[in-house]
């Protein structure tokens, strides 16, 4: 049995105002998929954070590059196991896939692709100012992440995304998503950009010393988690034994005292 894990920050007001006040029903939790992109910095490492604008859905708090599986997130040519990892039908995690890299890329400008003569060998230069254009072209719906990367002789690479954990949004929640959180690690001659129109501030932030940032519990988790492998190489080897095909679903218990614990 699971033992509840003590948050190590307080819940927003307002969350826990929702979990006390929530009678049902739920409401259905929509695929989406979020990227925990990494930089080594001195003998470790920083993460990649954006907080979200106040008037969003969970604004206020910092949060990784992600959102909502579009229906044009269908990229052609990826590994054949995503299915198994990530716990659903193929073209669900095909989706789910390409959701990760497309919300990367309209985020923070950071494109997960290489030649497709050899894509497991280098990753795009994406100095050329025609990419901006085309971030925004995909954000507005008019060019799909496929198109792009056809057009530009390109490939996912889908071997840069590691999963590393999947969690629901707790029924009290007006909104709630079935999110699949992914490792990246940024490609050489890039560089994260606060391009998202979501946040009203980035950061690359050192994850064993981001305890005063307000963050939802699967950020704070996965952040602390993120910094007991101490190093990047120590992520990628964690990331070979993680579980992001069965769901964390997280319970929120209110104690007499008025104190928030996460229950898993």
């Amino acid at each position: 049995m699971t033992e509840p894990i003590p948050l190590s920050m307080p819940l927003p007001a307002a969350m826990m105002k929702r979990a006390r006040d929530f009678t049902g029903p739920a409401v259905p939790a929509r695929p989406a998929a979020t990227v925990v992109l990494l930089r080594p910095s001195g003998p470790g490492f920083q993460v990649y954070v954006l907080r979200r604008m106040t008037t969003m859905a969970f604004g206020g708090v910092y949060a990784f590059p992600g959102g909502g599986v579009d229906p044009s997130d269908r990229p052609e040519t990826l590994r054949d196991d995503w299915a198994q990892r990530l716990g659903v039908p193929e073209d669900q995690a095909r989706a789910v896939v390409g959701a990760a890299a497309r919300e990367l890329f309209e985020e923070a400008g950071v494109v997960l692709a290489g030649p497709a003569a050899e894509p497991d060998r280098t990753v795009a230069d994406v100095d050329d100012p025609t990419w901006e254009s085309d971030r925004a072209a995909v954000l507005r719906r008019e060019l799909t992440m496929a198109e792009l990367l056809e057009r530009r002789g390109l490939r996912l690479r889908d071997d840069l995304l590691l999963p590393w954990a999947r969690w629901v949004t707790p029924e009290f929640e007006p909104k709630r998503f079935d999110t699949w959180f992914f490792v990246a690690l940024l490609p050489e001659a890039q560089e994260a950009r606060d391009v998202s129109g979501e946040a009203d501030r980035t950061a690359w932030i050192d994850p064993a010393k981001s305890a005063e940032l307000p963050m939802l519990p699967p950020t704070r988790h996965t952040v602390a988690q993120i910094a007991a492998a101490l190093s990047i190489a120590g992520v990628v080897a964690a990331s070979a034994g993680r579980d992001a095909a069965n769901p964390v679903m997280p319970r929120i218990e209110i104690g007499t005292d008025g104190t928030a614990t996460l229950t898993l």
